[in-house]
């Protein structure tokens, strides 16, 4: 059983109530807890030793992105981000000052984006050291950016290039949180994610939750330099649809506001690529085009449990 098998069994009975505007199933829970003008966000995620990072990263950096993996988040639903809880799990025999210096990282980004580290919780975990951040966040009602808004015709965005990104973006990625907000505040955005586990599987999401498919142009993927660098058995567009951890956006705009979006993103971020890599057409799964014609796509991203790409 994978890790998607997994939250299949155990999200369908989950308690609920009449705050829960957006539960299981998105970036982010989306609540709402009685504010005129806003909504509630509200994530939560974790780094592990040996999965997300090695004993050898620096250790500023683990804090740096045990926050920034949920502040991507609240970027996927066009967010802000306002105050979180820190679950710390250490072995025993934990050397204090790595654990200073972890913090370091994790309050220097929150500083950053203007984040207040509100409390927590420590604990012992045996093997290894885990991570865990849970994270509030406001967004304008009626400006939540979910995954299950794509239409037939919208276009399909991406922002930076893809794969490649154990050679170092993994630990030094941007949440992409200016530009979200800016994006659902002038452009109608259908259905928004990050990505996290590797275009051809994040895309997925989206189009189970839409009920529809999508056809990507191979040509138009942004593979990234260090993607095209490395010496692996994967090639580059390969380990641009699978390595996953790029943590940049995934949305879908309505065809007519791609020229103008294009546009007005060069503007507005010109040392950020954005790219119309596809369009949402009816029906189920993607379709890959390329110069010699049509067809499926199979590569997924990585699943925990199994430990590979699928």
């Amino acid at each position: 059983m994978n890790e998607f098998d997994l939250i299949a069994r155990l999200t369908p009975n989950l308690a609920t109530n009449a705050a829960v505007v957006t539960g299981a199933g998105d970036d982010c829970a989306v609540l709402d807890l009685g504010q005129p003008d806003q909504l509630t966000l509200f994530k939560t995620d974790a780094v592990v030793e040996g999965i997300h990072f090695t004993r050898e990263t620096p250790p500023e950096k683990i804090g740096r992105k045990a926050l920034a993996r949920c502040l991507s988040d609240i970027a996927a639903m066009a967010g802000t981000p306002v105050a979180a809880v820190v679950t710390l799990a250490l072995p025993t025999g934990f050397e204090p000052d790595r654990v200073t210096k972890i913090y370091d990282g994790l309050n220097a980004l929150a500083r950053e984006t203007g984040v207040a580290i509100v409390g927590g919780e420590t604990t012992t975990n045996p093997e290894r050291l885990l991570l865990s951040i849970a994270l509030l966040g406001t967004v304008p009602r009626g400006r939540a950016a979910l995954r299950s808004g794509a239409k037939a015709g919208d276009a399909i965005f991406v922002t930076g290039d893809l794969g490649g990104s154990i050679a170092g973006k993994h630990l030094d990625f941007i949440p992409r949180l200016a530009e979200a907000r800016w994006l659902a505040e002038h452009f109608t955005v259908h259905a928004m994610m990050d990505l996290s586990d590797g275009l051809g599987g994040d895309i997925q999401h989206i189009l189970r939750a839409s009920q529809v498919g999508a056809v990507l142009l191979k040509t138009a993927i942004p593979v990234s330099r260090a993607a095209k660098n490395r010496t692996t058995e994967k090639p580059p567009f390969v380990a641009a649809l699978t390595d996953g951890e790029d943590f940049e956006l995934l949305f879908t705009v309505p065809a007519k506001s791609a020229v103008p979006l294009l546009d007005a993103w060069k503007r507005q971020f010109p040392d950020l690529k954005l790219t119309c890599i596809g369009k949402i057409v009816a029906g189920q799964g993607v379709i890959l085009q390329d110069r010699t014609g049509a067809r499926p796509l199979n590569l997924g991203g990585y699943v925990h449990f199994d430990g590979k790409t699928s």
